[in-house]
């Protein structure tokens, strides 16, 4: 018998038995849509984490932060200094491997801003220098930025992101307009300031495929002459309910930045607790190279600690951490989702095996024929193996059908910012690991009809 008549066989053996064939298959087909469910869900999160550290600066960038003073240190604690803008002076002019660097003073305490009769607990208002900009990836979109003369007079100028203009002069997709709030005032703490530009607005790209396909329909409906009824008051779902897009883009959204005089001398110094220089909450760097981090991370320490006379009151934070334990989480999701889709694969081949040695009882009589006729015990085990992989072919190939309708269902009724993503990948590796199944379950019953008696198989009733 020929590859081809094997393979034809097989078909007629499922299609003689439906029902038993599509029980025999479903092990297949679960574990096939649910291997590639998981790459999806995994991808998509892979993703949207990705962008999220892209969107605060990437690997090239790291900050230094005052910490406490080490426990066998503690007797200097009183000349503990923190980190000051003289680091910042002194780092540029001494490590030649830190490519930008900006001081950041930050309110820590949410500070209150006011407009319109509006007030909103922002999520990082911070005096800083321009350059600041460029490590933390933000643009300007409308407006412009504060330059080295506002720093210079300590004018009270600042730039918001969207998520300020959204809760205290209106969101656009609400009120249908667009609204560019530059030139108005808004208060922080009491203190007035003059809004001169806004960062565009940030989102992953789930998150804005979403708005354009949620515009696309407002646009349609509009057009039929519907209108968007929404009944009930507006209401929150709990903090932080708005934050489309994931935390790092709903983060740069509600940031307001001012120049860092201006922080220091409407907003800090008047504190009572304040120190007689312009201590920082901390500093961002920017490294030349990436491969030459640890280099760089050892120039700076070195500079901080002639600077600190020893003290070591401060610690770096890069985001090495971050990607690791990116790393560290899509392995382990991979891993977890593997074994239990594995463990779901192996369940359909143990079913191949069995249906196929219920088969080789109900067919005793034939294999005898065809031995009988010539047929030799290779030409039976591999019509057997044939038979085995065509049902785990075809269980493969409605695993793959299904795998797209389990996406959308895990979609419709978990929707998270990181849409899953099918790869073609996923679903070659799901497909394979079904032909593999196949092959293997068939191996026991074809081994075990080969080895048929030809006398015994023809006496058989």
């Amino acid at each position: 018998m020929g590859l081809w008549n094997a393979i034809t066989v097989g078909f007629k053996e499922i299609w003689a038995h439906k029902f038993r064939s599509l029980l025999t298959m479903l092990g297949i087909i679960l574990g096939v849509s649910s291997l590639i469910a998981m790459s999806a869900l995994v991808e998509g999160m892979e993703k949207g984490s990705r962008e999220a550290l892209v969107a605060v600066g990437g690997l090239q960038k790291f900050r230094i932060e005052t910490q406490p003073v080490p426990v066998e240190q503690r007797h200097l604690r009183d000349f503990a200094t923190g980190v000051t803008l003289g680091d910042v002076y002194a780092i540029q002019n001494n490590a030649p491997e830190a490519l930008k660097v900006s001081p950041e003073m930050r309110l820590e305490m949410s500070p209150t801003l006011a407009a319109n009769g509006k007030t909103f607990r922002t999520w990082s208002t911070a005096g800083v220098w321009p350059v600041q900009l460029e490590l933390m990836e933000h643009s300007i979109e409308h407006g412009r930025c504060f330059n080295e003369v506002d720093d210079e007079l300590a004018r009270s100028v600042c730039v918001i992101g969207t998520g300020i203009r959204d809760e205290l002069f209106g969101n656009p997709e609400e009120t249908g307009e667009e609204i560019i709030p530059i030139g108005q005032s808004l208060t922080i703490n009491g203190y007035p300031f003059t809004i001169i530009g806004m960062f565009e607005h940030y989102e992953s790209d789930q998150d804005r495929k979403v708005r354009l396909l949620r515009k696309a329909e407002d646009l349609a409906r509009k057009e039929k002459g519907l209108t968007n009824v929404v009944t009930g008051p507006k209401r929150m779902r709990g903090w932080g309910g708005n934050r489309r897009g994931g935390f790092a883009f709903w983060m740069k959204n509600n940031t307001v930045y001012m120049p860092l005089n201006t922080m220091w001398i409407k907003l800090m110094s008047g504190q009572t607790n304040a120190p007689s220089d312009q201590r920082l909450s901390e500093m961002e760097i920017k490294v030349r190279d990436v491969t030459k981090l640890d280099l760089a991370l050892s120039e700076i320490r070195n500079v901080m600690m002639v600077r600190h006379r020893g003290i070591e009151d401060f610690n770096f934070r890069t985001q090495e951490d971050w990607a690791e334990q990116i790393n560290t989480f899509i392995q382990n999701a991979r891993l977890s989702g593997g074994i239990i889709a594995g463990i779901s694969l192996l369940v359909g081949g143990i079913g191949i095996m069995n249906i196929m040695l219920a088969s080789i009882s109900e067919r005793i009589r034939e294999i005898g024929i065809r031995k009988a006729v010539g047929a030799g015990a290779f030409d039976i085990f591999i019509q057997i193996v044939v038979e085995s992989t065509v049902i785990a072919i075809t269980g493969g190939l409605a695993g793959l059908v299904a795998s797209y309708g389990l996406i959308q269902l895990i979609v419709a009724l978990t929707p998270t910012d990181n849409a899953p993503i099918l790869t073609i990948g996923a679903m070659a590796m799901a497909f394979g690991a079904s032909a593999l199944i196949g092959v293997l379950a068939g191996l026991f019953p074809a081994l075990k009809a080969a080895r048929m008696n030809v006398i015994q198989s023809l006496r058989y009733d």
